[in-house]
């Protein structure tokens, strides 16, 4: 069975004027990822900002990047929704158009008990005949428990976690809960200062918008890792967080969008709309950002 491992793109999305997907830059965006060597594609992602996004918008993302990947790099859109019915739909969807699995993060705003997310995963893990990822992302919605997704590794559908907590400690956990079950899971990290640490722990890879940002820094780490040149990866990896820790402080995800167009993409408006305050501080920031961004972008184009 599809299972993922290596440098997985957690997509971000670009938007025209009017607020609808810019369909020629999102194209656009998946070749330059796939040229520049990552091993998948996870559209319709949290900080591709899928929470402002309609029912049909993302069945036409899905679409796009599907196709535009023609095949060239497994498929993995995000189908996350407060209730199951529609990440069922959603999930069926991919399914339907060709995705080799589906990204399934926790229900948002109202506060449940961990058994209640466990019966949302249950109940689209149980409807769906696609592999499923589950997503730990506790920034946005509730943390998942150790036992929780000990029980859910025991699906056979259920072939990899995004675990993006930020934590070695809950990381390390998962992935001992699983193995004491003998259970076949990949985990891939959600952060993406933690690669390498992830990496040499048994992790396999991880999803990450950095891995759309800087996809040639995400692939030469994890390629020097499995090549042994750990002194490399260490290097590459400590590379990166000043420019991460700069993104992240802007509102999410604006920092990514900034760094994206960097890159040469139009990403469009924000979907949040800014205060003039906002909009003061954000384009101080946003200097800041460049600076840090265009030393390790240069070498690269």
């Amino acid at each position: 069975m599809f299972r993922p491992a290596g440098v997985y793109v957690a997509m971000l999305t670009p938007f025209e004027q009017d607020g609808a997907i810019h369909e020629l830059e999102m194209r656009r965006m998946v070749d330059f990822q796939i040229r520049r060597g990552v091993d998948g594609l996870f559209p319709v992602s949290s900080v591709g900002e899928y929470i402002h996004m309609s029912r049909h918008e993302k069945m036409a993302l899905m679409e796009m990047v599907h196709d535009q990947a023609k095949g060239r790099v497994p498929v993995t859109p995000g189908v996350g929704s407060s209730h199951p019915e529609e990440a069922i739909f959603l999930a069926e969807h991919a399914k339907a158009i060709g995705c080799d699995g589906v990204v399934i993060a926790p229900p948002y705003f109202f506060p449940l008990s961990q058994n209640m997310i466990e019966q949302y995963f249950e109940t689209i893990i149980d409807a769906v005949d696609i592999p499923v990822i589950i997503y730990n992302i506790p920034l946005f919605t509730q943390p998942l428990s150790y036992d929780l997704v000990k029980r859910l590794a025991r699906k056979p559908n259920v072939v990899a976690m995004k675990d993006s907590s930020g934590s070695m400690v809950d990381f390390l956990h998962f992935m001992d809960k699983v193995r004491m079950e003998d259970g076949e899971m990949n985990f891939l990290t959600g952060r993406e200062e933690t690669l390498l640490p992830c990496l040499m722990m048994g992790g396999k890879g991880c999803m990450t918008a950095i891995a759309g940002v800087l996809p040639e820094v995400m692939v030469e780490i994890y390629q020097c890792f499995l090549s042994k040149d750990y002194e490399r990866a260490r290097e590459r990896q400590f590379s990166i967080l000043q420019a991460i820790g700069n993104m992240f402080a802007l509102p999410f995800p604006l920092g990514f969008k900034i760094a994206m167009e960097l890159r040469g993409f139009h990403m469009g408006p924000a979907k949040q709309p800014l205060s003039d305050a906002d909009q003061s501080q954000f384009n101080t920031m946003k200097e800041n950002l460049r600076k840090v961004l265009q030393p390790i972008i240069e070498p690269l184009e």
